[in-house]
């Protein structure tokens, strides 16, 4: 029998997972100190975007983390939340916040990745991710994993950072995330790499028109970026529609 040879896709699987597991119980902590509690308004809005069309609805959150989006999802009185992600202890840890807010009948949390999601066709009314895909292995072919989950007309929303264009707010911004954030990062997370890849992989994450341009060539249409907080973050929406 031939051994199984290791991809650059897998390895970052495998690094990405155990680098998410060494800072899963700082990680909500760290997430709200380091965006000044932002975060939580930019998924409040998200939530907001997606009840325009799709409440009470079916719902997969791919690379779910500790599930804050799942619960803030709560809101828009869903069938069901079913949230995976490749870091067992980010799971872990988002479990018992579900099962503190007694939210446990509405939320499943299980172990699952982007590119190879174990549900079948046509199974979600809404698949979502927040500050989750510049982390997949293959964007496109997890987003293209999460079209095929969806039923004809299913809404995708994707919740990213993004990169302030303005003067002079762009190199403020520049400056914090490459410099501020990294170290106090790794002084609270006791974590060297966790968050210095972070501004690494916003930096190089397609964004704008680029990342519509993915959506599209991943089967999307009716694709949309609304911007937030001077382009910090962006919310990414799209329709797919299947012929019987």
């Amino acid at each position: 029998m031939k051994n199984q040879q290791t991809t650059p896709l897998s390895y970052k699987k495998v690094a990405v997972g155990s680098m998410f597991d060494d800072i899963a119980p700082r990680y909500d902590f760290l997430n709200h100190f380091l965006s000044f509690g932002i975060d939580r308004i930019w998924r409040r809005k998200a939530v907001r975007l997606i009840s325009e069309t799709h409440s009470h609805a079916d719902i997969l959150d791919v690379a779910t983390g500790t599930g804050d989006l799942a619960i803030a999802a709560v809101k828009l009185q869903p069938l069901h939340i079913t949230g995976i992600d490749i870091s067992e202890k980010m799971l872990a840890a988002g479990w018992e916040k579900i099962k503190r807010k007694g939210l446990s009948e509405k939320i499943t949390l299980i172990p699952g990745e982007s590119e190879k999601i174990l549900f079948p066709d046509n199974r979600f009314d809404v698949a979502m991710s927040s500050f989750g895909v510049r982390n997949f292995a293959d964007p496109l072919a997890g987003l293209t994993e999460m079209g095929r989950v969806l039923r004809s007309g299913g809404l995708i929303m994707v919740l990213e950072f993004s990169r302030p264009s303005a003067f002079p707010f762009r190199q403020i911004y520049k400056f914090y995330f490459l410099n501020i954030l990294p170290f106090i990062g790794r002084i609270f997370s006791k974590n060297k790499v966790a968050y210095r890849y972070l501004p690494e992989t916003v930096m190089k994450f397609p964004e704008n028109e680029e990342f519509l341009e993915l959506l599209k060539n991943a089967g999307f249409t009716e694709v949309k970026q609304e911007r937030l907080t001077l382009g910090i973050a962006s919310i990414y929406t799209g329709i797919i529609y299947k012929t019987q």
